[in-house]
């Protein structure tokens, strides 16, 4: 079997990209990988985003949400199934690192279930000793019908 050699694209997202962006998350969500997103949401995700191109079709997406001068974070990432360990996710992340970088950003974070990719990435844990984030959710709970 050959192996594909084409290399994908990282571009600025654009609004088109909402409806193909909502698709390409739904196996991460259905894998309780990813929080399930509102147009809305993805719109204002894909102001801040990049889209990964590949002969015209989006095959990848992520975000970066800026909070202030001191965070930011990478959301939604997501590579297609049959596109992933190409490279792909870690440029994503990358061309969001720049993104803060370019708007000085002192700290970039990431929520993630992946954390070898992400530490293949340059991250590491803020407080090594203390690996573990709690949040409380203010949005309704959409598997309890809330």
């Amino acid at each position: 079997m050959a192996s594909d050699t084409r290399t994908a694209s990282i571009r600025t997202a654009r609004i088109e990209d909402v409806p193909i962006v909502a698709r390409l998350i739904e196996p991460y969500v259905a894998q309780r990988k990813l929080l399930p997103r509102t147009e809305e949401e993805l719109r204002d995700l894909v102001e801040n985003g990049f889209s990964a191109e590949l002969d015209g079709q989006v095959i990848g997406f992520a975000a970066v949400d800026i909070y202030s001068k001191k965070l930011a974070e990478v959301q939604c990432l997501a590579v297609a199934p049959g596109h992933q360990r190409r490279g792909i996710g870690k440029r994503l992340v990358q061309a969001c690192v720049q993104r803060a970088r370019e708007n000085n950003v002192l700290e970039l974070m990431v929520i993630t279930s992946s954390d070898g990719f992400l530490r293949q990435c340059g991250f590491d844990y803020s407080l090594p000793d203390q690996k573990r984030a709690l949040f409380i959710s203010t949005r309704k709970n959409r598997d309890k019908g809330d």
